[in-house]
């Protein structure tokens, strides 16, 4: 597995039937980055890569979002929806989180047993 470092990217949904769906993507793998996330924000283009991470919480935040736990190979173990002000359980075998505005995930395909990619951009 890969090692990523803060910064931008594109996350790749490999949807059912062989479609798939290329998403801006935020990569947050520093303690600071991770504990941001998306705390004070309005709205988000595509998603946040939280990693490591298997827990999260929307305490101070602003929009109910998306969030997809991920295993060690990029497979998503289970999506919910949260409202601001809540607590997700830890999640047994998550090792990364997904974070979007609520109701894009469903848009993008992604739902437990998808596999999505993360390409980083590189830096020059």
């Amino acid at each position: 597995m890969a090692r990523w470092r803060d910064g931008r990217g594109t996350l790749v949904v490999h949807g059912g039937g062989g479609g798939v769906t290329a998403v801006p993507l935020e990569i947050a793998t520093s303690y600071r980055a991770r504990a941001k996330g998306l705390l004070g924000r309005d709205g988000l283009e595509g998603a946040i890569l939280l990693s490591p991470a298997s827990c999260i919480h929307t305490f101070r935040m602003r929009m109910p979002i998306d969030v997809a736990y991920l295993d060690r190979r990029l497979k998503v173990i289970a999506v919910r929806t949260m409202r601001p002000g809540r607590l997700g359980l830890p999640r047994l075998r998550s090792r990364h989180v997904l974070e979007s505005e609520a109701g894009a995930m469903a848009a993008w395909g992604v739902q437990a047993g998808t596999r999505v990619t993360v390409n980083p951009e590189q830096s020059a």
